[in-house]
């Protein structure tokens, strides 16, 4: 059974650091992603890499988010740096496995004084 599990959201001020973490069970995945949606906005891309390493980002994180995967531990990272009021989200990870996509449940970031 494919299973993505994530973890690491939360409260933070501005300025501040959070790591996100999704572990996947149920294979081997080709490409890992994050995508975020906040209430009332579309669902947004935010970065992904591909089990070669290459990674891709939005304009709007660039620079201050990192995508990473550790592929023994079949998870994948998102370390966010310098957030901002407007990352505040629900963040989706997800992983291609052949031809389909799996999503995990998401996790919240809010990014408030």
């Amino acid at each position: 059974q494919v299973q993505l599990v994530e973890s690491g959201g939360g409260l933070v001020q501005p300025g501040g650091s959070l790591r996100l973490s999704c572990t996947a069970s149920g294979g081997v995945f080709s490409i890992y992603g994050w995508y975020r949606q906040a209430p009332g906005q579309q669902r947004e891309l935010v970065a992904t890499i591909t089990n070669g390493g290459t990674t891709r980002y939005a304009d709007s994180v660039k620079g201050r988010f990192t995508i990473s995967r550790d592929n023994g531990k079949n998870t994948v990272y998102l370390q966010m740096n310098s957030l901002k009021p407007e990352d505040t989200s629900v963040y989706y990870c997800y992983g291609k496995k052949v031809v389909t996509t799996y999503w995990g449940q998401g996790t919240q970031v809010t990014v408030s004084s």
